[in-house]
């Protein structure tokens, strides 16, 4: 019997709008070439919050995916210049970030890392760092390392440390 490779570990990274997003997407990205790994990019989307009629609220939400995936395939073709492989794209409707966190985490067990930037500017760490640190990082029932990675740092940078 021949065993059986185990999948690519997988680098999760939040499109959450911010600039230290690139910092993270890079980092995630070095790592997942230099390991053989993947890189996987979550967006939470936001439900709609409109009680009168369902119809418009259907099309805000419908709208909001739509640009959410455009702006994510945008993503793709770093990732695939950068790892030689397409990033999984992964979009979650949620209120919370780390609601829908702890959901991905527990349905895929192939992510191995999650990959964070740290805000820059005297704002803080940023609310998910801020959280973890807080609260800690056991996710989906299971342990899961965290990258935090400085937002700041130049290209040259992330590729000396990755």
């Amino acid at each position: 019997m021949t065993p059986r490779s185990a999948p690519p570990r997988k680098f999760l990274v939040i499109a959450d709008g911010s600039a230290e997003f690139a910092a993270a997407l890079r980092f995630a990205c070095r790592r997942a070439r230099s390991t053989g790994g993947k890189v996987a990019i979550l967006r939470v989307i936001n439900p709609a919050v409109f009680e009168h009629w369902s119809g418009v609220r259907e099309e805000i939400e419908r709208q909001a995916r739509a640009e959410a995936a455009q702006e994510m395939e945008a993503y793709s073709p770093l990732v695939l210049t950068e790892t030689g492989s397409q990033p999984e794209l992964l979009f979650v409707r949620a209120d919370d970030t780390r609601d829908a966190l702890r959901r991905v985490i527990s349905a895929d067990r192939d992510i191995k890392i999650l990959v964070l930037a740290a805000a820059t500017g005297g704002r803080g760490p940023g609310p998910l760092v801020a959280s973890i640190a807080r609260e800690g990082v056991r996710w989906g029932g299971r342990n899961l390392p965290v990258t935090v990675v400085p937002g700041d740092l130049s290209e040259a940078e992330i590729d000396d440390l990755a």
